[in-house]
């Protein structure tokens, strides 16, 4: 099964698309004039203005449900990966992936928020329903759909609980060893495994509404806690601070692990980390409650910030400053050997190690703690996901006990990770996250050279911003853009009825 995985991820995540997720946010830069640095401060005031309603969320529940996936364990163990197998210089392409990530952020939300629908009371939407309308494609919609079923409902859950697992396993010790037809384990894992699942079905039978009350409360906490103890570490050790930066500037270009390492490691972590591109954060994006659709494309643009540039950096600082880390280099050799070569780089050890070392008896069980819940609230993203894909299908094909069978599946898988090896759940996860990408950043440019419809949304929203309107409104006739049927309903006339009436006139 190994063998299989890292030969699909070969494929997947050869140099091709990794210069397609670095070319694109490159692209969407330009082409919105880093619309990520020009409206910076808009995202800040957006990100608190908005409300819900009774058929969508806030702007900030739909960052905090984006937020649950883009902050999980792609910031604690992802980054340790990203280290030890790509060096201290992978670090600098993460950031790379997060800045002109935030443009290609804007551009998926923008169209998310464009295209969506409302479904059974609530607002639904995501690369399938914009590449249905905006593509015209319905069998690359589908071809989506059904890739986010598997990747997010079958392949990512597992990664997360994965990390729960270990990070327990490590705070508390195995406790008792159990024989099982899954080989010899840990009752910790399998305690982890069963609370995890518990708390899991509640939720997820709760519906969209109890996830976004849920994330909106711990994932600001957890995050805003994990940096608080980061910055601490990193004050206590703030005359190491500039060689770290040199370090990881000097190695992203002369690694010791060779360029490519560096860059591959850099933007696959990045892009599992903060998700650009990936088109999972529009499906959270569709779901809020707006008067243009620019702007949640700006706040989901932000998230992408919030997850690397700080969370990510913060567990990068604490690494490279406790020097809690390996290089692997070719075979068992390792480049650089700061701790025991068994501690596995695809896990959260060395961030684990990393705090221990300056705060005995907090480190190991902080962790723990944390990688709960930023784990938890990611699977819980990832099960919104997966159902609104299910619910893009079910609007051709009505398969009952389809969303049942998902809710099942999703619940096994997360107790089958926290069992099972780091190796191949994040191997799994890999293949999950190639494969979206794949999909969504080639449909986006394509979408764009067809109708240009979150740049003309971008434009029309800075003009109405520039006119100092009170109330912001978007009517894609007027703009040109087609099949945008919600929100043609709400500006009352058709992009048909318009070109009619220009005709007349």
């Amino acid at each position: 099964m190994q063998q299989f995985v890292d030969f699909m991820n070969g494929i997947i995540w050869s140099p091709a698309l990794i210069y397609l997720c670095l070319g694109a946010g490159l692209f969407y830069s330009i082409i919105t004039r880093f619309v990520q640095v020009r409206m910076f401060r808009e995202m800040w005031n957006l990100l608190l203005a908005g409300k819900s309603s009774e058929h969508g969320i806030s702007s900030f529940q739909a960052l905090a449900v984006s937020l649950s996936g883009r902050v999980g364990t792609g910031n604690i163990a992802g980054v340790a990966a990203a280290i030890g197998f790509g060096g201290p210089g992978a670090v600098f392409w993460m950031w790379v992936v997060a800045f002109f990530g935030a443009a290609t952020a804007y551009a998926e939300s923008t169209l998310a928020q464009i295209y969506k629908e409302e479904h059974e009371g609530q607002y639904r939407g995501g690369p399938a329903f914009y590449f249905e309308k905006a593509l015209g494609q319905k069998w690359f919609a589908w071809l989506f759909a059904i890739a986010t079923i598997f990747a997010c409902g079958v392949f990512l859950p597992g990664v997360q609980a994965n990390s729960i697992g270990n990070a327990v396993e490590a705070a508390f010790g195995t406790g008792s060893m159990i024989e099982t037809s899954f080989g010899t384990l840990s009752s910790a894992k399998i305690l982890t495994g069963l609370a995890v699942l518990m708390v899991l079905g509640f939720i997820i039978f709760g519906g969209v509404k109890r996830i976004a009350n849920f994330t909106q409360i711990v994932v600001p906490f957890m995050a805003l806690a994990y940096i608080i103890i980061a910055a601490t570490i990193v004050l206590l050790n703030i005359d190491m601070l500039p060689g770290i930066i040199a370090m990881i500037l000097e190695d992203a270009f002369t690694p010791m692990a060779g360029l490519g390492a560096a860059i591959g490691w850099g933007v696959k972590r990045g892009v599992y980390s903060n998700e650009a591109g990936q088109g999972t954060g529009p499906h959270a994006a569709a779901a809020a409650e707006v008067e243009h659709p620019a702007q949640q494309g700006l706040v989901q643009a932000f998230s992408v910030y919030i997850d690397t540039l700080f969370v990510c950096s913060a567990t990068a600082f604490m690494i490279l400053i406790t020097g809690a880390y390996n290089v692997h280099g070719v075979g068992d050799s390792f480049l650089v050997q700061n701790v025991a070569s068994d501690i596995a780089a695809n896990g959260p050890v060395f961030t684990q190690m990393a705090i221990e070392s300056v705060m005995p008896g907090i480190g190991k069980p902080f962790i723990a703690f944390a990688l709960f819940f930023f784990s938890f609230t990611t699977i819980l993203a990832y099960y919104y996901i997966a159902e609104t894909n299910v619910a893009y299908i079910q609007r051709t094909i009505k398969v009952p006990a389809l969303n049942l069978l998902l809710k099942i599946t999703i619940m096994a898988m997360t107790f089958y990770g926290a069992i099972k090896t780091a190796n191949l759940a994040w191997a799994m996860g890999d293949v999950g996250v190639g494969l979206m990408a794949w999909l969504n950043i080639v449909g986006i440019l394509v979408i764009f050279f067809m109708s240009k419809p979150a740049i003309k949304a971008l434009k029309d929203y800075e003009k109405q911003r520039k006119a100092g309107v009170a109330k912001y409104e978007f009517n894609p006739a007027e703009l040109g853009i087609k099949n945008a049927t919600f929100w043609e309903k709400r500006s009352g006339v058709k992009a048909d009825d318009k070109q009619a009436e220009k005709e007349l006139a």
